[in-house]
This record gives structure tokens, sequence and C-alpha cells, in this order.
């Protein structure tokens, strides 16, 4: 493991990282001017984009268990970026609705996140990303101070519950529920990790 986190530690590797966290987004793209999107386009992109934003979540969150479990603190270093990425991915996700679903219309957005649970629940969780990724640099952290930043920080939590809340009452309706409970299994597992390893209090203590 100490080769592996000195390989972290490479100058090259955060380039390398970011060409991976855009890879899913460019695939898309690229089966979008192939033509290769399915019978409904709109839905298709409305889908990846969301649920890479579900997954990166996912992948945020697991940083912290795998740096201790696994000895590799020079993971820290690309949990940022990787928060940042699930943000890009769920502001596609919105604007992917916004435009292809509802063309760009206000009103008929408003009424749409106003009448549907899940697209309020999404709008929320957005919501509550911005602040986020807005203070994702290490200027943030000076001006804000250690704590504060932190605690601030502390919303992926909620972030990651309502992604997973919209998702599950998304997929209701359709009642194919096979892959919510997969994420569910997987939000339990970092989360509860965090629970055992600190106590109750843990999700405000461990990041």
């Amino acid at each position: 493991m100490k080769a592996l986190n000195q390989w972290l530690m490479k100058p090259w590797v955060k380039p390398l990282v970011w060409l991976l966290c855009a890879l899913p987004l460019g695939l898309l793209v690229l089966a979008g001017v192939q033509n290769r999107l399915g019978a409904n386009p709109a839905e298709k992109v409305i889908h990846e984009t969301g649920i890479w934003a579900l997954r990166w979540l996912c992948i945020t969150l697991a940083v912290s268990p795998l740096r201790e479990l696994a000895s590799l603190p020079a993971l820290l270093r690309y949990r940022r970026a990787l928060g940042v990425t699930a943000f890009v991915y769920a502001l596609l996700h919105f604007l992917s609705y916004a435009w292809l679903d509802k063309g760009l219309v206000f009103d008929d957005i408003l009424r749409d996140v106003l009448k549907r649970n899940f697209i309020l629940v999404g709008m929320l969780g957005l919501i509550l990303m911005t602040p986020l990724a807005l203070t994702s640099f290490n200027r943030a952290i000076k001006a804000m101070g250690a704590k504060r930043w932190q605690s601030l920080h502390k919303l992926v939590y909620a972030v990651a519950l309502l992604g997973l809340l919209h998702f599950y009452w998304k997929k209701s309706i359709k009642h194919d529920l096979n892959e919510v409970w997969l994420y569910a299994l997987i939000l339990a597992v970092l989360l509860g990790w965090r629970v055992m390893r600190r106590g109750l209090t843990s999700l405000w203590q461990v990041r």
C-alpha cells in the first residue's frame, strides 16, 4: 500500500483523475454524435447524467473509509475533485431535464417541481450541493476557517440521501427498484462505517 500511496502523490495523477471524471460525459456525447442514444435520447441523457451524479457522490463518500482501511492517506487529495464532479453531473442532469424535457420554459419547470415529489427532492439536493461546489477550493477554506468549512461540507450526507430518495421515487413510477436497492446498500455501508467508527455523532465528525 505504501507504493500505491506514493503513486497517488505523483503530480500527473490528478489530471488523470479529472480525465476519468469526464469520461462518462465524453462517452455520452460521443453516443449522441453517433446517434446511439436509443429511441428516446432525451430520457437517456437525463438518466445517465443523474445516475453518474449519484455514482460520483458514492465514490466521494468512499474516500474516507478507503483512506483509513487501506492506509492510503493520499486519497484525500482527490476527494474535492470527486465531489465537484458529482455536482457537475447533477447540474447537467437538471439542465438536461430543463432543456430537453421542458424546453427551458420556466413556468413549466416550476409547475413540474411543485407537482412531482421526486423532482422537488432532486432540486433540493442540487441546491444543497451548490455551496459545497462553490467552496471546494483552498481559498474558501482559509476564508471560512477549517471548522466552519467542514461543518458546511457535512451537507454531503443529506445530499446523498436526497439523491437516493430522488432516484427511488423516479424508479418507483415504473416499479423498477433493483438498481435503487444497490445504491441504498452502498450508501448504507458508507454511512454505516462512519456511525460504527465514531458512534451516532460520527456523521458530523468524519468525512
